[in-house]
């Protein structure tokens, strides 16, 4: 079933018998696998305001996320947190929308220096389980009191309601951009040299590290992104010879590879994806390729994301055992994702936290039940 107006939604939600498998632009099929109607927001489209002096945008929630970032480029603006497009990865179609791109907080490399999408949200609108149109936040970046739902909505997967609409904070794009490339690093050498770039003064954008080598992104004024390239590799000078690239298109493409996680595109396997402590990311990827058959890694945010390709139905997580950090299991068949979560478990309180906000907005739990369980 597609809606294509809020009020539309909340009638079908007051309505509905059974359960709903809350759909976007259906690019992304992550999480248990959910039973129910599906219910399309994709007609929930376009672009209500914009103001660039303001840098704010607001847009319903089935917006396409490429005619967003369209507009935005036509006035030297961006969204900052660079959010990844996952088809390659996930193999599949359709567009990715801007309430899809909220609903999984889906933040991209430039995520350790700009923060994530929920760092970028004004305001929502959506229609919760009850059938419910509720707003929170604003134009500006302020939050009333009580639930801040802003922040809440950004990662619930569709869990606590169907976002109808976006508000969002913009910022200029850069004026210059370079990276500066080590090759043949190991692991461990990589995070190295990616945790003293990000702990310099040069304002790094962007710390990856995998096949393509160890890459480090600066961005901002001509003069100034000269300035910062030249100094941090000298600093990065101990960890071997420096290649600096400035052609805005490679340097783009090698970031778009990072963000779409481009080496696993089309790769036999699972994919599953680490949030850890960058000191321990190698010593973490070293015992999953030893005692889970890790088969590859990419490493982006400096070393504290990781995504790893696994054999496919391997329960990494029970390979592992406990760690200082979580994982998720981003790519895998209907059947692996129906026998292994594909969130990691939440301790007792928080768990305790999650069950009262759906039995608030949710009191039916019809709105993709299971997905995150």
């Amino acid at each position: 079933m597609k809606v294509s107006s809020e009020d539309e939604l909340a009638e079908v939600v007051r309505g509905a018998r059974g359960p709903f498998r809350i759909r976007g632009g259906g690019t992304r099929d992550i999480g248990r696998p959910v039973a129910g109607e599906a219910l399309e927001a994709s007609g929930l489209s376009g672009i209500t305001l914009y103001e660039p002096g303001a840098l704010t945008l607001v847009a319903g929630a089935g917006t396409p996320l490429v005619e967003v970032e369209a507009v935005l480029a036509a006035e030297g603006q961006r969204l900052a947190f660079e959010p990844a497009d996952w088809r390659g990865l996930l193999g599949t179609a359709g567009e990715p929308t801007l309430g899809g791109m909220v609903a999984a907080n889906v933040s991209g490399p430039r995520r350790v220096q700009a923060g994530a999408a929920r760092d970028a949200l004004l305001g929502v609108r959506f229609v919760d389980g009850a059938g419910r149109v509720v707003k929170n936040g604003g134009r500006v970046m302020k939050n009333v009191t009580g639930y801040d739902l802003v922040k809440l909505m950004a990662g619930s997967w569709g869990t606590l309601g169907v976002m109808t609409e976006v508000s969002l904070k913009v910022l200029p794009a850069p004026g210059a951009v370079a990276v500066l490339i080590l090759d043949g690093l190991d692991d461990a050498r990589g995070v190295a040299a990616m945790t003293a770039a990000l702990g310099s003064p040069y304002d790094v954008t962007g710390a990856a590290h995998g096949a393509m080598g160890t890459l480090l992104r600066i961005e901002g004024f001509a003069q100034s992104v000269a300035y910062r390239a030249e100094r941090l590799a000298a600093l990065l000078a101990r960890f071997g010879p420096v290649r600096v690239e400035r052609d805005p298109g490679a340097v783009a493409a090698l970031w778009r590879a990072v963000r779409d996680v481009a080496p696993f595109h089309g790769v036999p396997g699972d994919v599953w994806r680490l949030s850890v402590r960058p000191s321990q990311a190698a010593a973490l990827v070293a015992r999953a390729r030893a005692e889970a058959g890790a088969r590859g890694a990419l490493y982006d945010w400096g070393g504290g994301r990781v995504w790893l390709l696994m054999p496919e139905g391997e329960d990494l997580r029970a390979r592992l055992g406990a760690f200082d950090g979580h994982a998720t299991l981003l790519r895998a068949s209907r059947d692996v994702r129906a026998r292994i979560a594909s969130f990691p478990p939440e301790p007792a309180p928080v768990a305790a936290l999650s069950a009262g906000l759906r039995a608030r907005f949710d009191p039916r739990g019809i709105l993709n039940p299971g997905l995150m369980g």
